[in-house]
């Protein structure tokens, strides 16, 4: 039997972690982000599935191939966030725990960045915290699925 698993999906340029604009998205790399985001999903007994990439189409067929066994998903759509309703409705469709998280306050940067179009088919967001946001939505994800595993036990 396999493993629990917590996704974390990353969207366009959240391969350039700790290069690019380090003073608005830190020094961490991605490698940092996950093993960060594993040794959270460690605690509860959870595995971590994780997916990159630039192609919006590429992230919809991880989420569709993985998303539904999945017992929570993160996700930092990078700038799919503001427009991407094809990244919406397949989070819709697979209806699973789904925290959003953006490294920077989005509401404090330009407008076009202000609108957030995953919102209503999330559990919540967590914004603006820097990479320590992947960790509180990890854990929130973690403590959800342990409550509801109890409640079936």
């Amino acid at each position: 039997m396999a493993k629990p698993y917590l996704i974390v999906v990353h969207g366009p340029n959240l391969n350039r972690l700790g290069v690019r604009k380090p003073d608005t998205y830190g020094r961490r790399t991605l490698p940092d982000v996950i093993a960060m985001v594993q040794t959270v999903a460690d605690a509860y007994g959870l595995d971590v599935r994780d997916v990159q990439s630039n192609h919006e189409g590429a992230l919809i067929d991880f989420l569709q191939q993985h998303g539904p066994e999945a017992v929570g998903i993160l996700i930092n759509p990078g700038a799919f966030g503001h427009y991407s309703y094809a990244l919406r409705d397949c989070l819709e469709d697979i209806d699973r725990p789904t925290v959003e998280v953006h490294i920077s306050n989005v509401h404090k940067r330009e407008s076009f960045r202000h609108q957030l179009v995953l919102s209503d088919v999330v559990l919540g967001q967590v914004v603006g915290l820097g990479t320590d946001g992947y960790r509180y939505a990890a854990e929130a994800l973690c403590q959800r699925w342990q409550q509801q595993r109890s409640l079936t036990d």
